[in-house]
């Protein structure tokens, strides 16, 4: 877990450049082995690269990684690289294992309530249960009741879990 780009990519959702983790971390303790992975990976060959994170409904799936000479790669080639990096993934899984493919492609079906859709929402915004209630003329416990609802209908640990997996699924925006 110290290599930079590793960690960077949980919370990418878009192909990064290498170097950028680093300003990323730039407070972490371990900035310094970081640092050293990358002169490392220079003294290889690698003097600079390009990940692609892929992900679905349960989160990161894979990723595609470029790496070699320093090239500046365009937004536009960025995003080609994003949507070839995507199609190769589900097309690997598919030739490799097509049960596991079927399984993460199948439709998931999410019964909620309109009062827990708001209350997704605006959880999504960040705010707390009491803030909730006050905008929904509801007691913070009956937020907190939505919430635990909400919470194992999409089997989701806590309520960052909960966030996550609404935006994966499209539930949120």
């Amino acid at each position: 877990m110290i290599d930079p780009t590793i960690r960077f990519l949980g919370h990418a959702q878009r192909g990064f450049r290498w170097r950028d983790t680093l300003v990323a971390f730039r407070s972490d303790p371990h900035r310094k082995r970081m640092e050293s992975m990358m002169v490392e990976a220079r003294n290889h060959g690698l003097f600079d690269g390009y990940i692609f994170p892929v992900h679905g409904r349960r989160g990161l799936m894979g990723n595609l990684t470029v790496g070699g000479r320093v090239v500046d790669l365009s937004p536009v080639e960025l995003s080609l690289f994003d949507a070839i990096a995507k199609r190769l993934f589900w097309k690997l899984l598919e030739l490799t294992d097509p049960e596991i493919m079927a399984e993460l492609v199948s439709r998931v079906e999410v019964q909620m309530t309109r009062r827990e859709m708001e209350a997704l929402h605006y959880l999504a915004d960040g705010m707390t249960s009491n803030d909730i209630g006050k905008v929904l003329d509801i007691s913070s416990h009956t937020v907190d009741w939505y919430m635990n609802g909400i919470q194992e209908k999409l089997k989701a640990k806590n309520r960052h879990h909960v966030v996550a997996i609404a935006f994966r699924l499209g539930l949120i925006s």
